[in-house]
C-alpha cells in the first residue's frame, strides 16, 4: 500500500468557481481555475466585507425592560419575548465578498488542452496546472503574506489584468486601474471604493518577467515572448488612499537581490523556489502533524477527486476528505478563523453574508483543532474572540444590565455587537454563546498544559455576567435562566424566547465551574461554584429523552437541524456514558428522535459528533452516509450547505476530520477513550499524531482482531482508560493508567 494521498487532482479546468482549487494563509485566499487559455485566480481576503449599514448598529438598550419580561415568562406568557425588542428590522452583518480575479489571457486559445492536469498539493498549498509544456503554479505564502504565481512558457503573448467583475459585483463600485513599469517590475493596481462609504480596498500585483518584452495595455499588462512570469499579489482594505508604490517595493523586497530581474538564464525559478521554501517551512509541519490511513485501495487513492466522490463507500474518499479538511481548515485560519465559506467565495452575494455564525457552525468547523494538533486554528479562533470582547461587554450592559460579556450569534469579523435578531431568530436572547465559544480555548489549554491568561480573563467575565443575570428562582429554589433561547429552535407550544433551555443550563454550569478552576485562589471561585450548584438539573421528558427545555410544560420540537440541547454531551463532558449513564441514555434517546429538518450538512455532522461521544458507531456511520451519499462536496473538495452541492459552505469540509477523530479517540483531562464508535465501514486503519487533553500524543492502529495505541505523554499523570466493549453498553471496564512524561506507553487491545 502506498498510503493516503495528500492532495487531489482533476483532468480538466474548473468550469465553476465552486470547483476551483483553493490555497490560503488565513489572511489571503485564492481560488484557481487552471484554464490553460484564460488562467483565472480569484483573490479573497478575510477583511473584505461590504459596508451595508451594519458597521454602525449597537445592541438594543433593553435592560430596563428585562425584569418585566422575566415576570411575564415566569407567569406563563409564552410569547412575551416577542415584544422584547427596540423595534428595529433584521439587520444582516456586512457581507463577505471576493476582491477580484487575476486573469492571464492568451489570444490564441487551443481547442484541445492536450495532456492537461490540475492538482493541489495539501503539504505545500501549491495549486498547479500543466498543459502542453506550460506550467502554472500558485500558492498563498504563510511566511510573506502574499499570493505567489509562477507561469513557465506563458506563450507568445499573454495579457495580465486585475478584474473586479465577478458574479454579483455591485454596478456602483468606484473602480480604478493603473499599470506602471517600474525598476522592480510591472505594477498593476486595482482600487475599489464602496458606494457611499469612505472604505475601499486596493489590490497590487507586481509582475516580474524573464525574457521577452513588457508593455502597458490598459487596463493591464501585455507580455510578449517571455520564458516565465512571476506575479506577487496583495490586497489591503483601507480608508483614504493607499500607497501602491510602497506596496510594490515591499513585494519586491521579498525577492533576493538580483533574482527575477529578467537578466541572465536563471529565470524566475530561483526566487519562486525561495518564496515557496519559506512558506512550506510553516505550512507543511502543521498539516502533517496528524494523519489518517484507512488501508484504502491504491487504485481508488489514485483517482481524480470528482471520480472518487462518486464512490461514497470508499475508504479512499474518507482518507482524502480528512486530508482536504485539515488542509482547508489550516488554510482558512490566521488573522481570523474560517467563515461559513472558509476564506473563499467567488460571488458577491454570498449566502448568509459569508459571516461567522457562532451558535453552531464556527465551533463545528474548528472542532478538530485541539485533538488534530492545529493550534494555528485555535489562535485564529482566539483572535476573533479577544478582538471583540469590548463589544461583548456592551451587549451584556445594553440588553441585560449586567457586567461581563454576551457573545453574538453572527459577526462579520469586525463587530461583536448584537444587532442581528428578529422575532423568529431572537438571537439577542442567547446567553450561552460566550461559554460555547470559549470552550475550544479551554480544550487547547488542557491539551498544551498551559493556561492562557486571556482565556482566564474572559472566563471570569462570563462568570460575572451570570452573577448579575441569574437572579430569578423557581418554586424549589433553583435558579432560572430567563429569558432563554435554544438556537435556533422553539418549543412546539411556545415562542422562541422562553425559560431554561438545556444549552443555557449546561453553559452556565460549565462557565461558572471553569472560571473557578482558572481562578482557584480568589474569593470569586467559591461564589461561582455555589451559583453553578443552584442551577436546576436537566429534565427527561415523557419520551424518555433529554428535554430541550427543562421548564415544565414546554414540549420538544424534534425535527430541527440544530442540536444545541446536547451541548452537555459534545463538546462538554457534563453528560457521559461513564459518569452519568442515566442522562446519557436520555441524551441518546433525544438523538434518536432528532430529525434532519432541511438536511444541512452541519446538522448531520453535529449529530455524528454527539453519537460518537455516546458510543453509537451506527449513528456515526449513518450521519457520514447522509453527507457522502448526498453529493455535498464540490470538485474542489470544499463542501456545500445542502445536498446536491447547493450553497457553497465549509461546514462539512472542516467538520469531517473532527468526526473521524472522535469516533476513534476521545479524551478529557483524566480519561482516554479508544475506539468508542467505529463504523463497520472503517474496520482497520491508523490514526497518527492525535493530541489529548491530558498532554499525550496518540498513535492508534486497529484491525477487527485487535488494536495498538502508542502514547507519548508530555506530562506525568494518572488517567482512566476506556476501550470499546464491542456491545455499546457504556464502554467496558475502566482501567487506571499511569503515564510518565517523556516515556512512551504501548497499549495492546483485544478485538473491539
Amino acid at each position: 500500500m502506498s498510503g493516503p494521498v495528500h492532495g487531489t487532482w482533476e483532468a480538466a479546468p474548473a468550469g465553476r468557481w465552486e470547483d476551483a482549487f483553493l490555497s490560503g494563509n488565513g489572511r489571503h485566499g485564492i481560488m484557481v481555475f487552471g484554464d490553460p487559455n484564460i488562467d483565472r485566480v480569484i483573490v479573497n481576503h478575510h477583511t473584505l466585507v461590504r459596508p451595508n449599514g451594519a458597521e454602525h448598529p449597537r445592541p438594543p438598550a433593553l435592560a430596563a425592560e428585562l425584569p418585566q419580561l422575566q415576570d411575564r415568562l415566569l407567569a406563563g406568557e409564552v410569547t412575551a419575548a416577542e415584544h422584547f425588542t427596540d423595534g428595529r428590522e433584521l439587520q444582516w452583518v456586512q457581507p463577505f465578498h471576493p476582491a477580484f480575479q487575476i486573469r492571464l489571457r492568451r489570444p490564441a486559445p487551443a481547442e484541445d488542452p492536450g495532456d492537461y492536469r490540475r492538482e493541489v498539493d495539501f503539504t505545500t498549498g501549491v495549486v498547479t496546472a500543466r498543459c502542453d509544456g506550460r506550467r502554472s503554479e500558485a500558492f498563498v505564502s504563510r511566511a510573506d503574506d502574499g499570493i505567489v504565481q509562477c507561469v513557465t512558457e506563458p506563450g507568445p503573448t499573454v495579457d495580465v489584468t486585475l478584474d473586479h467583475q465577478l458574479p454579483g459585483s455591485p454596478y456602483d463600485l468606484a473602480v480604478g486601474h493603473s499599470t506602471v513599469l517600474t525598476p522592480e517590475g510591472a505594477l498593476l493596481t486595482l482600487r475599489v471604493r464602496y458606494p457611499g462609504s469612505d472604505r475601499a480596498y486596493t489590490g497590487v500585483t507586481l509582475a516580474v518577467v524573464t525574457g521577452g518584452t513588457t508593455r502597458t495595455s490598459l487596463p493591464g499588462l501585455r507580455v510578449d515572448g517571455a520564458r516565465s512570469l512571476l506575479l506577487l499579489t496583495r490586497v489591503r482594505r483601507h480608508t483614504g488612499e493607499m500607497d501602491a508604490l510602497a506596496e510594490a517595493h515591499a513585494l519586491r523586497a521579498l525577492l533576493p537581490d538580483g533574482d527575477g530581474d529578467g537578466d541572465g538564464d536563471g529565470g524566475n525559478d530561483a526566487p519562486y523556489d525561495r518564496l515557496l521554501a519559506r512558506h512550506t517551512e510553516l505550512h507543511r509541519p502543521a498539516y502533517l502533524r496528524v494523519g489518517l490511513d484507512l488501508d484504502a485501495d491504491d487504485g481508488e487513492r489514485a483517482l481524480a477527486g470528482s471520480e472518487l466522490l462518486s464512490r461514497p463507500k470508499s475508504p479512499a474518499l474518507l482518507e482524502r476528505l480528512f486530508a482536504a479538511g485539515r488542509y482547508h481548515l489550516l488554510s482558512a485560519s490566521g488573522m481570523l478563523p474560517p467563515r461559513l465559506t472558509g476564506l473563499w467565495t467567488g460571488d458577491w452575494n454570498t449566502a448568509w453574508a459569508g459571516a461567522f455564525t457562532t451558535d453552531a457552525n464556527l465551533n463545528l468547523q474548528t472542532a478538530s483543532a485541539a485533538a488534530g494538533a492545529l493550534p494555528e486554528v485555535t489562535e485564529a479562533h482566539a483572535a476573533l474572540i479577544h478582538g471583540q470582547r469590548e463589544h461583548w461587554r456592551a451587549n451584556a450592559r445594553a440588553i441585560f444590565g449586567a457586567r461581563g460579556v454576551v457573545a453574538p450569534a453572527h459577526t462579520d469579523g469586525e463587530s461583536g455587537h448584537i444587532y442581528h435578531f428578529s422575532r423568529e431568530y431572537p438571537l439577542h436572547l442567547w446567553t450561552a454563546g460566550a461559554d460555547w465559544l470559549l470552550k475550544p480555548l479551554v480544550d487547547h489549554d488542557e491539551t498544551s498544559g498551559e493556561r492562557d491568561p486571556r482565556t482566564a480573563a474572559a472566563l471570569a467575565e462570563v462568570a460575572r455576567f451570570y452573577e448579575d443575570f441569574l437572579t430569578r428562582t423557581d418554586d424549589a429554589g433553583n435558579l432560572v435562566v430567563v429569558p432563554s433561547y435554544s438556537p435556533e429552535n422553539r418549543p412546539a407550544n411556545a415562542s422562541w424566547g422562553t425559560v431554561n433551555a438545556a444549552m443555557d443550563l449546561s453553559a452556565a454550569r460549565h462557565a461558572l465551574h471553569t472560571a473557578a478552576d482558572y481562578h482557584p485562589d480568589t474569593p470569586d471561585a467559591d461564589r461561582w461554584r455555589t451559583l453553578a450548584d443552584r442551577l436546576p438539573p436537566h429534565r427527561v421528558n415523557e419520551d424518555g429523552a433529554l428535554a430541550e427545555w427543562a421548564w415544565p410544560g414546554l414540549t420538544d420540537t424534534y425535527d430541527h437541524r440544530h442540536l444545541s440541547h446536547l451541548y452537555g454531551v459534545w463538546p462538554l463532558d457534563e453528560i457521559t456514558p461513564y459518569d452519568t449513564p442515566g442522562l446519557a441514555a436520555a441524551a441518546h434517546r433525544a438523538l434518536e428522535l432528532r430529525g434532519a429538518e432541511n438536511d444541512s450538512a452541519h446538522g448531520h455532522l453535529h449529530h455524528a459528533l454527539i453519537a460518537a461521544r455516546l458510543r453509537d458507531g451506527g449513528r456515526v456511520a449513518h450521519a457520514l452516509d447522509q453527507v457522502l451519499d448526498g453529493d455535498f462536496f464540490h470538485g474542489s473538495l470544499m463542501s456545500a450547505h445542502y445536498p446536491r452541492r447547493d450553497v457553497y459552505n465549509a461546514d462539512a469540509a472542516h467538520t469531517l476530520p473532527a468526526v473521524l477523530i472522535e469516533m476513534l479517540v476521545q479524551s478529557t483531562p483524566d480519561r482516554l477513550v479508544l475506539l468508542p464508535a467505529v463504523p463497520e465501514t472503517c474496520p482497520q486503519g491508523r490514526l497518527r499524531g492525535v493530541r489529548t487533553r491530558f498532554g499525550a500524543e496518540v498513535d492508534l492502529t486497529w484491525t477487527p482482531s485487535g488494536a495498538t495505541a502508542v502514547l507519548r505523554p508530555s506530562r506525568t499523570v494518572r488517567i482512566e482508560l476506556r476501550t470499546s466493549s464491542g456491545n455499546g453498553d457504556g464502554g467496558g471496564d475502566a482501567q487506571p493508567l499511569d503515564l510518565v512524561a517523556g516515556e512512551d506507553h504501548v497499549l495492546t487491545l483485544g478485538a473491539w
